[in-house]
């Protein structure tokens, strides 16, 4: 596996990183057996890069992430999330609060110090206002973490947070379905080393090409519940894009496809192309997927004809059918 320097923190993490919002149950049910066969698989691939949340079923990836800890000690980084949970949202951050749910995260991870701190997609007003970053840095300073970032929404959200001098990351939707990141974030991400996680690569699995309006999720599964917006932004599902048209809009990358590479080896090696990129983030709910996930590391990149091709595709194509703020 190879790795990246993730921002100015001068951690080395690998390329392909673990989402764990799945190990929540957030993508249907996942039980404690699955759980540690997915984290096992990572482990073995060199998938050194963890990124979970307090709210993922409610405090149950931390600690499935902790109990695999315990037993196999892995040398891996977590990232974890405040800000979506409890009382926090939408208007309830004060410096104790947000403390309190950090210190959770601790206890849950069993750790004293957690390793990347990011703002869990916060309000926008917050972002601006800036004193939730300061709460960061001090907290910071007195080891309750070593890095803080931001997982954001949208690019304005991007372009807020990076303007405090220690953001680490900056987590954000980017893909296939999603690429304007390229121009208006990534230029800017890189004078000011801040390090870029990719979430949503497969744009909730469909760049993955094997769904059809003939597919169904869980009751559980936030692609069921949360298609419009109905829980939180619509963004987070399938990238912003009704779900019928999005099949369609897949089909003529597919007909893109390189000899021997499959849909979401592509999509994937599209992003790990971005230089500024320094770690693409991916979900899975069972073992295959992740070492799958893990092998677009040892792919060669993607030519520049289909990377213009690619980009010509969705200027033309795909960014006007996107129903949220990009």
């Amino acid at each position: 596996m190879k790795q990246r320097i993730l921002g100015k923190s001068g951690l080395h993490v690998s390329e392909i990183g673990l989402g764990c919002w799945q190990l929540g149950g957030d993508f249907g049910p996942v039980d404690d057996d699955r759980a540690r066969q997915v984290l096992a698989a990572a482990d073995a691939a060199g998938i050194d890069f963890w990124d979970t949340a307090d709210v993922y079923g409610g405090g149950v990836s931390e600690q499935r992430i902790a109990a695999y800890r315990a037993a196999r000690g892995p040398d891996v980084i977590v990232a974890t999330k405040v800000g979506r949970g409890g009382a926090l949202f939408p208007d309830g951050y004060s410096r104790a609060a947000v403390r309190e749910h950090i210190e959770a995260s601790a206890r849950r991870l069993g750790v004293d110090t957690l390793d990347l701190v990011q703002l869990h997609c916060v309000p926008p007003e917050v972002l601006a206002d800036g004193e939730i970053m300061t709460w960061l840095e001090d907290f910071q300073s007195e080891g309750l973490l070593r890095h803080f970032g931001a997982s954001v929404q949208t690019l304005d959200e991007a372009r807020l947070a990076m303007r405090h001098p220690k953001l680490t990351s900056l987590q954000i939707i980017f893909n296939l379905l999603r690429q304007d990141a390229i121009s208006a974030l990534f230029p800017a991400a890189a004078e000011r080393q801040v390090g870029i996680i990719v979430r949503l690569p497969l744009a909730s699995g469909l760049l993955a090409g094997k769904m059809s309006l003939e597919t169904r999720f869980a009751e559980s599964d936030h692609r069921h519940y949360n298609r419009h917006g109905e829980a939180f932004s619509q963004g987070e599902t399938f990238s912003g894009i009704p779900f019928e048209t999005a099949l369609e809009l897949i089909e003529p990358i597919r007909e893109m496809l390189p000899d021997g590479l499959s849909m979401a080896q592509l999509a994937m090696r599209w992003i790990l192309d971005q230089p500024a990129v320094s770690t693409v983030i991916t979900g899975a709910t069972r073992p295959g997927q992740v070492t799958e996930n893990a092998s677009v590391s040892e792919l060669p990149p993607l030519s520049p004809t289909l990377h213009e091709r690619l980009a010509a595709y969705y200027r033309d194509h795909v960014r006007s059918r996107i129903c949220v703020p990009i």
